[in-house]
C-alpha cells in the first residue's frame, strides 16, 4: 500500500486503477479483470477471474495472450469482458490499461 497526496494506492495485481477500495479490490468480486505487460515484452497479458475454483487462488485467473497491433489489441480486449459479461464498469479501465502497453515493439 502507498499513500500519495492524501489518497491511498495499492500495488497489487489486477487492480486495474491502483485505488485501494473496495470496488477496485480483485479479492472481494467474483469476476474481475487484469492487464499487464507479457513477460517478452512483446503483446499484453489479460487475466480474467474464473467462475470455478474461486477458492483457490493459485488457479482462479485465465491468463490470455494478445499479441497483435494496438487496434486488434483493444478489440479483442473489450470482446473478452464484454462476451463473457465480466464487470462493465471495469471495461474502460481495462482498455486504458491495455492501451499504456506496447503492442508490439517497433523492429
Amino acid at each position: 500500500m502507498i499513500k500519495r497526496n492524501k489518497q491511498t494506492y495499492s500495488t497489487k495485481p489486477n487492480n486495474l486503477k491502483a485505488r485501494n477500495s473496495f470496488h477496485y479490490n480483485r479479492l472481494i468480486h467474483r469476476k474481475t479483470v487484469g492487464v499487464e505487460t507479457a513477460a517478452d515484452g512483446k503483446g499484453v497479458v489479460v487475466a480474467r477471474k474464473r467462475r470455478s475454483g474461486q477458492g483457490k487462488p493459485a488457479t482462479s485467473y485465465v491468463r490470455t495472450t494478445i499479441n497483435e497491433n494496438a487496434q486488434a489489441t483493444l478489440s479483442s480486449n473489450r470482446h473478452m469482458i464484454r462476451k463473457n459479461k465480466y464487470r462493465p464498469d471495469l471495461r474502460m479501465a481495462a482498455l486504458h490499461r491495455a492501451s499504456c502497453h506496447p503492442a508490439q515493439p517497433e523492429a
